[in-house]
């Protein structure tokens, strides 16, 4: 199965209860898969930070298949995701963690406060 080496990967919540790991109805989560579609700014063994293909902003993926990170685990996402935000960008940010798309695998946006989309955001040099 192609996507058999991926799902090793992404620990031991990969496959949902539910049996459905894609928006599209494909087999396989797409967050799991991390894809390089966009700019990465960072990545480690918890989590990978992208710009969200969608809306332009910086997105903080948990590596593990869980909608439900515990606390501790959501906190430091969310440093994370802050740091990248100063270092890289110049905006005033807020957490996003509606995950509208893909409600199975945590994941969440650095929004501008005030707004939604991220595209032409004023980037540092």
């Amino acid at each position: 199965m192609q996507w058999a080496h991926m799902l090793q990967k992404c620990g031991p919540h990969s496959i949902p209860k539910s049996g459905d790991m894609n928006i599209f109805g494909g087999d396989a989560c797409e967050l799991c898969e991390a894809a390089r579609m966009s700019e990465w700014f960072f990545e480690d063994d918890e989590c990978w930070i992208a710009e969200c293909e969608s809306c332009g902003v910086p997105m903080v993926v948990w590596r593990t298949h869980d909608p439900h990170p515990p606390e501790d685990v959501k906190q430091r996402l969310h440093d994370k995701l802050e740091i990248v935000v100063d270092t890289h960008f110049e905006f005033e940010m807020r957490i996003d963690d509606n995950m509208r798309t893909i409600p199975d695998h945590y994941h969440a946006h650095a929004r501008p406060k005030g707004g939604f989309y991220g595209h032409g955001l004023r980037r540092k040099n």
